[in-house]
């Protein structure tokens, strides 16, 4: 009986990742450049947690600094554990005149962190072109660097909408064109209803392998009581 009791518990399990992951999903889908996680499983039932990097939709907010990728790749950002990535393109000015995210934390260009003199200028405002240059009064003062990368599995989330790479920096593929939008930001790629969908199925699922536990365990207690008891 314990073998049979085997199946259901393994299948509870499941259920239970595919939940939290569903979960996770539900409580980031307003979190700018989120990309939804999907569970599967191996041959041999091993879970593994996938990033969904299919696009979001893309809103225009009128934020200045704000900017969204139209195509595959991602941002760059130096912070305290090193040069992390994102989707996330809510970006404004700190008092240094630095181009930070909403952490604090440098946006990188192709020249370092980005430095936007605005105040010695006769045009205050700062355009950001398809290709990611920046200008400023006319000129062009640094270009975002947007990179992507052959194996994006290597890329692990580590909270605040930041992916942390785990293979080799040579790894960055430059993206020449990313399809910058201005003023615009990607919104999470979450779909709300189909992943309540998700929940209820995956909570029935989850449902039906705890009532067969419960009937396997019935099933043994009444064995072990009656099979044997003199008549």
């Amino acid at each position: 009986m314990i073998l049979e009791m085997t199946r259901p518990v393994q299948g509870g399990l499941r259920q239970e990742r595919k939940l939290e992951a569903v979960s996770n999903n539900l409580a980031n889908a307003d979190t700018t450049g989120y990309k939804k996680d999907v569970v599967s499983f191996d041959r041999l039932f091993k879970a593994r947690l996938n990033k969904d990097y299919s696009q979001g939709d893309v809103v225009q907010t009128g934020n200045p600094f704000d900017v969204s990728l139209s195509r595959s790749g991602f941002f760059k950002i130096e912070t305290e554990n090193g040069i992390q990535y994102t989707r996330n393109g809510n970006f404004t000015l700190n008092s240094e005149g630095v181009l930070v995210d909403m952490s604090g934390n440098p946006v990188l260009g192709q020249g370092g962190a980005i430095i936007l003199d605005l105040q010695n200028t006769q045009d205050p405002g700062a355009e950001i072109n398809e290709l990611g240059e920046i200008r400023v009064g006319g000129d062009v003062v640094d270009t975002l660097d947007v990179v992507d990368f052959q194996d994006p599995d290597k890329l692990e989330k580590s909270g605040e909408n930041l992916l942390s790479y785990t293979g080799e920096p040579a790894d960055e593929i430059p993206v020449n064109n990313p399809g910058i939008k201005h003023m615009a930001l990607e919104n999470s790629n979450v779909q709300v209803v189909d992943e309540m969908v998700k929940m209820i199925d995956y909570h029935r699922m989850f449902e039906t392998f705890t009532k067969s536990m419960l009937t396997f365990d019935e099933v043994d207690n009444k064995a072990i009581s009656e099979v044997g008891r003199p008549r």
